[in-house]
């Protein structure tokens, strides 16, 4: 197929198939960006958590090195208020305040993701306009009577390329939808995981020595 049959299909379906071009572009640059934002994303939480199972009792110069080492990483902000926990008496608070960064991060997370679901459910329509745009087009030949009816069946299946044009974006755009949620649901399991095991390394020898003092002082009494 030429370039200048494309473009004359193109301007068949009214221009449409050239701003769903645009669209596939978009989808394209959106999936790459997130894929590789959520690999590096995974890949550090991994890291992470290799790195804490290492450490049963972290130093707070241990947990500032590991602060330094994620800057600019999902995981910088809980690594971060982590060491503001430590001093924290109060367990639940402590809790809240975790899950409290959690939530700060997740739009940084799916960003982006709801252009992707808005052109998985946009292509198929701008397809269809194109296609019926294309019909009004090949219909139009009949109104001339030198035209023969051959015409109007190759009008009308050039129309029907922008349909098909507009599922191709939407099925490609349907499955990077769904493994790029996939893999958002795998990283927020991750950081509720990082959350626990931080709050148990800062607050598990802080509680228990504070158990320990309790259970002393009737002794000294």
């Amino acid at each position: 197929m030429s370039l200048q049959s494309l473009q004359h299909i193109a301007q068949a379906s009214g221009g449409i198939i050239y701003f769903m071009a645009l669209l596939l572009l978009v989808a394209l640059t959106i999936v790459i960006e997130r894929s590789w934002f959520l690999y590096q994303t995974l890949r550090a939480g991994v890291s992470l958590m290799a790195q804490l199972d290492e450490h049963h009792e972290p130093a707070l110069p241990v947990l500032k090195e590991l602060s330094d080492r994620y800057t600019g990483c999902v995981q910088e902000r809980l690594i971060n208020t982590a060491i503001q926990l430590r001093r924290e008496p109060d367990h639940d608070h402590a809790e809240a305040r975790m899950e409290e960064s959690i939530m700060r991060e997740i739009p940084h997370v799916d960003r982006f993701l709801w252009i992707l679901d808005t052109i998985v459910t946009l292509a198929p329509l701008l397809g269809l306009l194109g296609t019926i745009i294309g019909m009004f087009n090949a219909f139009s030949v009949l109104s001339d009577a030198n035209n023969a009816p051959t015409q109007v069946t190759g009008g009308v299946a050039e129309a029907l390329l922008a349909t098909a044009c507009g599922l191709f974006i939407a099925i490609l755009g349907l499955i990077a939808f769904n493994g790029l949620n996939n893999r958002v649901r795998v990283v927020m399991h991750q950081l509720e995981t990082i959350k626990v095991m931080l709050l148990n390394r800062v607050k598990a020898p802080r509680h228990a020595q504070g158990t320990r003092q309790r259970t002393l002082e009737p002794e000294i009494a």
